[in-house]
């Protein structure tokens, strides 16, 4: 069950979802949280300059490979405005990231690309278990997902 805290967190993500689109980048935003409840760090997208790895989780799995133990990493929390993409979800596992939080989920961002008539990305969109299969995950949530959804029609 998410909680009051927690949508705080997935808030913030959406905050930094819409401040990438305003940067010109697709609309993602990613918040790593240890587990005292201490953000540790934030991310948004950052595509559009070209690097299409530059995602949000991505850089908060290479952060947290850098800068917490392996202990503090399975107890953290990544909250993030879209569930992670497949590269971004095998990024948590190795580095052995513990629960993530999503706003909303891959199969309503293909649903959504669809109804917009935007181009599907380039990878397979696959639900995290797929790639990690024992993490646990929570989402979608859907009193904040029209909001995503609206970052991505506005994209």
């Amino acid at each position: 069950m998410i909680d009051n805290t927690e949508l705080q967190h997935l808030r913030r993500c959406i905050e930094l979802a819409s401040e990438a689109l305003e940067a010109g980048d697709e609309p993602f935003g990613s918040v790593l949280v240890g587990a005292d409840g201490t953000v540790l760090a934030e991310e948004r997208n950052q595509v559009g300059a070209g690097d299409r790895t530059q995602h949000p989780e991505f850089a908060l799995a290479r952060w947290a490979a850098t800068n917490m133990t392996p202990e503090l990493r399975a107890a953290a929390t990544v909250f993030t405005s879209g569930e992670h993409c497949p590269m971004c979800a095998a990024a948590h596992g190795w580095v052995g990231l513990g629960r993530i939080v999503y706003a909303s989920s891959s199969a309503q961002l293909a649903d959504w690309l669809a109804e917009f008539g935007a181009s599907a990305p380039p990878i397979q969109i696959l639900p995290i278990q797929d790639i990690v299969p024992d993490l646990p995950i929570e989402g979608p949530v859907a009193e904040l997902a029209e909001q995503v959804k609206d970052l991505h029609r506005r994209f």
